[in-house]
């Protein structure tokens, strides 16, 4: 379990997928001596991915930052250890394999691999999106489970993982994904001060297939894309609404961090 000193700011990524330039639009406005925690989903989607990823692994490696584990960067690793891309019929179209082949991708295969799930500060928790809450483990591909269900436990909660057009806070969960991809920003949250900081993201979505120049109908699926996602006040309706049957009761709170596999948390107190 990594410690770093509980007096640097954080400042909490939402899901960069492949957007280089918007990255570095955002650094240039963080400070350098703040630490960066990039929440899942750094690859897939942009027309960057390559350099993205080698980005955030450089920031990773200066002590800068920590690059959590997202349901994309899980994938690819399954896809990996399973054999041969060209035989997973089912993810023969990830952008990430088409973007940088098969060697290039085995060589990130440990590495994504070996991503922690969550980051612990004071008084607040990132994960990519969110905790199964029959466990409350963190979880890769958990929605409306986690946000009816969370009861405060770990105190702020930021999350990646659900795009929409802004930042949304809602039962104590702070949504930071606002659709770089897609045509929206790409937004940092520090969850000390509550600032915000955005950069622009794509205003439409390459097609890979077209020399990365936009289609007509790559930028109308960015744009439904982006609408359909909840809105704030759907989210808090989702929220207020009785669980789904199958949740259990919230637990009675407990200041003790649960237990997770080995080389899954990082943490911002010794």
């Amino acid at each position: 379990m990594a410690s770093t000193s509980s007096s640097r700011r954080h400042w909490v990524v939402g899901d960069v997928h492949g957007c280089a330039a918007s990255l570095e639009a955002l650094l240039d406005q963080l400070p350098a001596c703040d630490r960066l925690i990039f929440c899942g989903d750094v690859i897939n989607r942009g027309p960057q991915i390559g350099a993205t990823m080698e980005r955030v692994w450089e920031l990773v490696e200066q002590g800068r930052a920590v690059w959590l584990k997202g349901n994309h960067e899980q994938d690819l690793v399954d896809a990996l250890r399973l054999g041969s891309w060209r035989s997973q019929q089912g993810l023969a179209g990830c952008d990430t394999f088409r973007h940088l082949g098969e060697r290039r991708c085995r060589t990130w295969l440990e590495r994504l691999d070996n991503l922690p799930l969550a980051y612990w500060g004071t008084g607040w928790v990132a994960t990519h999106a969110g905790f199964d809450p029959r466990t409350w483990r963190p979880d890769l591909s958990v929605r409306m489970a986690f946000w009816q269900a969370y009861d405060g436990r770990f105190g702020e909660v930021v999350i990646g993982h659900t795009p929409g057009p802004e930042l949304r806070k809602i039962n104590g969960i702070v949504m930071v994904d606002t659709g770089a991809c897609y045509g929206g920003d790409l937004t940092a949250y520090c969850p000390e001060t509550g600032l915000v900081t955005t950069s622009p993201g794509l205003r439409s979505l390459p097609d890979p297939l077209r020399g990365g120049r936009p289609s007509l109908g790559a930028r109308d699926r960015s744009a439904l894309a982006l609408a359909t996602r909840p809105s704030l006040a759907a989210l808090e309706r989702l929220a207020a609404a009785t669980a789904p049957d199958g949740i259990p009761a919230p637990a009675p709170r407990s200041h003790q961090t649960p237990g997770a596999p080995s080389g899954s948390l990082a943490s911002d107190t010794p």
